[in-house]
Formats: C-alpha cells, structure tokens, sequence
C-alpha cells in the first residue's frame, strides 16, 4: 500500500492552504493515504513507514525554511524518493550543495523538457511563482531549464525537483511520482 509523506514547508496556514492542501487534494481524489507534517517535526525514525515524500512548496515571501535547512538533513540519507516542489527543489538543491540565488517568475511560462520527467516531456505550459532559484551540483541532471533551471533528477537516487508547481497545472505529474516503481 502506497503512503505518502508531505512535507509542510508553510509558516502560515494561508500558506497551507494555497500549497499544501492542493497537493493532499490530488492524493484524496485518488484514494492515496497521506500524512502531511510541518518540517520542524520530522525525524529520520519516522521516514520508513512512508514510501514517498513530497516536500511542497510556499509563498514569495515565506522563507522562514531556510533557517531552519539542518532540519532537512535526512535528504541526503534517505532511500525513499523525494519530489521537491519550488522550496522543496530549493532545499533540496541546499542539501546537496547546491547555490540560492534570486530570480522571480509568477505566471504561466512553457518550459522544454530534454526528456521524460515525471510525465513531462517536451514543451509544457507550467506555472511559475518563486522568488528564488537554485544553481545545481553535479549531483544533478538537468531535464528543463531556461535563464535558470526548472527540473531536476539526482543522478543516482529517485529524487525530483521541479521549480513551478504541478499542483496547479500539471497535476498527473505528482501522480506519476506516487505511481513510479
């Protein structure tokens, strides 16, 4: 049986309910059990009863998460995939040496994917809203990138991150992660 771990990266519930809930929404209507915990809360021990995690995204202006990035120490270690959604690509990125840098996108853009990413191939009409970006290691493939990079696959673990958010328009992606054996 599949259980999904989201990992709340929000201060506020406003947040929440703008980032999180969408993404425990596509799991309910698809009958996929689910926790969702706040990332203060997580500990190692907890991750195995879990067999994927979605670190989800949050405002422009909420990046209380980044004070807190030894919280997410465990990224390294775990085998279970990852999919990290815009702050979850961004710490993600931070865990594996990566580079913050500041660029704001808000809107739809298409972006080219090089190759299959989740469902995701091609041209996809994607929706942006960041603040910030991440420069990647070479920890990382890069599958979509315009002025900065907007998909990602760790080369030898299963973990994503996608800069824009699936929840709002690409939504089969994050069914796609959950399904991916």
């Amino acid at each position: 049986m599949k259980k999904v771990l989201i990992v709340n990266v929000c201060k506020e519930k406003l947040h929440y309910l703008e980032f999180v809930k969408p993404i425990e929404d596509i799991l309910k209507n698809n009958k996929i059990k689910f926790k969702t915990l706040i990332y203060k809360n997580i500990n190692k021990s907890q991750l195995i009863k879990y067999n994927k995690i979605i670190i989800s995204g949050t405002s422009l202006k909420d990046n209380y998460f980044l004070k807190d990035i030894g919280k997410f120490s465990w990224i390294k270690d775990t085998e279970i995939p990852i999919l990290g959604i815009c702050s979850g690509m961004q710490i993600i990125g931070l865990e594996f040496g990566g580079r913050l840098k500041k660029k704001t996108e808000i809107g739809f853009f298409k972006e080219n994917f090089k190759k299959d990413l989740l469902g995701l191939k091609r041209e996809q009409e994607v929706y942006h809203l960041h603040n910030n970006y991440i420069e990647f290691t070479e920890h990382f493939e890069i599958i979509s990138k315009n002025n900065i990079t907007q998909a990602v696959k760790h080369k030898s673990k299963e973990i994503y991150g996608v800069l824009f958010h699936p929840e709002v328009r690409n939504k089969k992606l994050i069914l796609n992660f959950i399904d991916k054996k």
